[in-house]
């Protein structure tokens, strides 16, 4: 036994090790960045003020979530120990942190993105991939280290077992964060969005990130805020659930051999070395962007891939016994590779959606000749059968993993799968630090050539963002399966620790499964309403706002009056942290309520979790994909075809961005948190209410 855990703790090490490499090397690249040029005064002046107003509205973010965190952290100490309070603690900060730093440094990144693309746009893309890139290497190295260090002290102090099931409670605290860093950021960025466009683009004909509009700082901050900040504690919470998932999987299913434990570890630890090699292939190509990128998604899998095949043998030379049945070596590596494919094919089908090279974003596009209303029917319709193939993909996936090693090879997958997000986080964190730069570029009055510079690294940057929302979806989706079977497992043990029969098999036959998921199914649809209210009262707000500026000010519309950029920004920062509160804890609402009315219990709470991935799955792909089509479409219409700017078919896309905000930026990849947010609650109040 002592022998197994000192492989154990090695295996852990090793993986911090990496990760803690990944940082250093993230440090370099922030090095890099900041010693480019950031440009003339004024456009050291524009970054300033987007910069002061993120910080501003994460500081008072913080504020807000720290309370509710507060009575989170009592209520999880007095039910369920120091360590799982801990753990939620741990886990939130380092949600906070990761959205923070990635903020912090797109908005240095951005200002020089807008000056390198002045000499040329390899130059442009490299500054803006950097600063992207620490993002990506932030959010695994924070990960495998938050992860590590608290399982290796923790197991020291309360024992290894325990030390596993604490590590639920970090789930819990870097899940719910997440919620309110999506929730939150997605309402700002998309209701000083919606707002600039409606008054800005259709009413006055301004272009974008024109600085006569008064939303437009605004705007520009809410890339920042949600974009940035908001994605990266998304898809640090991803990373960090799944490989705790994985970590329970092999715990609870695989006893007495440790490398069941210490695999998702390795995994991830190796994946960071793919992800180095994916950023250095970005600064060394001279390929156009679209095609860099995609090709550093590539360069990573392939070391990742190589890489995966020494250690699995290292770590199971003699197999592996899952759900009572030998499983060799082999077995994990091909559930591992499982992870790797659906990654590349779930980034070549959202590409093919949104990306103005295809089929549906030119259909869209060519729809907006006949209309507002035919684009959005034709949106509508593109985010409708975007949901197919990822989905039939992902089944297939859960189908060959589990066929390979039962519920811990889908376990693997998953953290396989995940273990890319180094250089996945990189291309999205790409796209608005091309957008603001864009911006900044308009604002700062630089020449034209700039502009369409950073406009065809942005269109690149839009797809990028897409493609990276579909993947932390599909992981999502597979991480809540997961999730589910450690609720099953975890049940299970409770009932038999009380010595009581554990009888559940949640059948269908079942109504009480049959319930839960239709409660289930629904919560998505509540989560999203709510979320799009928000955004649509808020963006409401800034519309007047915009309107009544420009009415008592007509000297802006001449460029002889300045606008309040301010007003703007605090009423987009107020609307987003009053308006998430509501959605975020809804998911948390759901379960106790089911949990704790007799009737119900935890058959219906088990239908509820399977329900909520289901419909939670199509809703988030179908939204997401919508969102990022109609963006595309119009950006296609503003390269000039279908008549270019000022058209009555480039008004019509533009009404159908407006739609597609907050289906992309907002509703949609806050499904994603969401999902597992109620499955980590379930497995937590198992031993309060059963």
């Amino acid at each position: 036994m002592t022998l197994a855990l000192s492989i154990l703790d090695t295996g852990v090490t090793l993986s911090m090790l990496l990760a803690a490499g990944g940082l250093v090397f993230a440090f370099f690249l922030i090095k890099a960045v900041i010693s480019r040029s950031p440009g003339n005064e004024r456009m050291r002046e524009i970054a300033a003020a987007v910069e002061e107003g993120a910080k501003a509205y994460l500081r008072r973010q913080v504020v807000t979530i720290s309370a509710i965190a507060a009575v989170i952290f009592i209520f999880l100490f007095l039910k369920m120990g120091a360590t799982t309070a801990i753990g939620f603690l741990i886990g939130a900060f380092c949600s906070l942190a990761a959205g923070y730093i990635g903020m912090r440094i797109a908005v240095l990144a951005n200002v020089r993105t807008a000056q390198a693309a002045s000499s040329s746009r390899t130059a442009a893309m490299r500054v803006a991939f950097n600063g992207g890139a620490v993002t990506g290497l932030l959010v695994v190295g924070l990960a495998l280290l938050s992860v590590g260090i608290f399982y290796t002290i923790a197991g020291k102090m309360v024992g290894h077992d325990l030390a596993v099931r604490s590590l639920v409670g970090l789930a819990l605290g870097s899940s719910l964060i997440s919620v309110f860093a999506r929730l939150g950021g997605g309402i700002y960025t998309k209701a000083a969005d919606v707002g600039a466009d409606l008054v800005g683009k259709i009413e006055s004909n301004l272009d974008e990130d024109d600085p006569r509009n008064p939303a437009t700082i605004a705007d520009n901050v809410g890339d920042n805020v949600g974009d940035c900040a908001g994605m990266a504690a998304d898809v640090f919470e991803t990373y960090a659930v799944s490989l705790i998932g994985a970590i329970l999987i092999g715990a609870l299913t695989i006893a007495n051999d440790p490398a069941a434990i210490i695999y998702p570890f390795v995994l991830g630890g190796i994946s960071v070395l793919g992800a180095v090699v994916g950023i250095v292939f970005v600064n060394i190509t001279g390929a156009k962007p679209g095609t860099a990128l995609m090709g550093a998604v590539g360069a990573s899998a392939l070391v990742s891939a190589i890489l995966f095949w020494p250690a699995t043998r290292m770590m199971f030379p003699n197999g592996v016994t899952v759900a009572g049945l030998q499983r060799s070596s082999n077995s994990l590596y091909v559930a591992a590779l499982v992870g790797l494919l659906l990654t590349g094919i779930v980034v070549l089908i959202t590409n093919y959606y949104t990306s103005t090279a295809y089929r549906p974003v030119r259909k869209i596009a060519k729809s907006s000749e006949t209309g507002h209303a035919t684009n959005i029917i034709a949106g509508l319709a593109i985010g409708q059968h975007a949901t197919a193939l990822p989905v039939a993909f992902i089944g297939l996936s859960i189908l060959l993993s589990y066929h390979f090693a039962g519920l811990y090879g889908i376990a693997i997958a998953v953290m396989s799968m995940l273990s890319m997000a180094g250089i996945i986080i990189s291309l999205d964190a790409f796209g608005p630090i091309t957008d603001n730069a864009g911006g900044i570029a308009v604002m700062s009055n630089l020449p034209k050539e700039v502009r369409d510079t950073t406009d065809e690294l942005d269109q690149v940057g839009n797809t990028m963002k897409a493609v990276t929302k579909g993947y932390a979806i599909a992981s999502a989706g597979l991480a809540a399966l997961v999730l589910f079977g450690s609720y099953v497992e975890e049940l299970r043990a409770h009932f038999l620790a009380k010595g009581l029969d554990y009888t559940f098999d949640f059948s269908l036959n079942d109504p009480k499964v049959i319930i839960g998921l239709f409660i289930g199914g629904l919560l998505p649809y509540m989560f999203t309403a709510f979320s799009m209210d928000a955004v649509g009262k808020a963006a409401g707000a800034v519309v007047r706002e915009v309107r009544r500026q420009l009415a008592a000010k007509p000297g802006i519309l001449r460029g002889e009056d300045k606008p309040d950029y301010g007003v703007c920004v605090d009423i987009v920062t107020k609307a987003a942290l009053r308006e998430m509160i509501i959605p975020a804890l809804l998911p948390i609402l759901f379960v106790v309520v089911v949990a704790m009315t007799p009737q119900l219990g935890p058959v219906v709470l088990g239908g509820l979790l399977v329900g909520t991935i289901v419909t939670g799955l199509f809703m988030a792909i179908a939204m997401t994909s919508s969102g990022g089509a109609w963006d595309n479409a119009k950006k296609y219409i503003e390269e000039g075809n279908l008549g270019g700017k000022g058209s009555f078919a480039h008004a019509a896309s533009v009404t159908g961005d407006t739609v597609g905000d907050p289906y992309k930026d907002t509703a949609g990849p806050a499904i994603n948190p969401m999902i597992k947010v109620v499955n980590i609650v379930a497995i937590l109040i198992i031993p309060i209410f059963f």
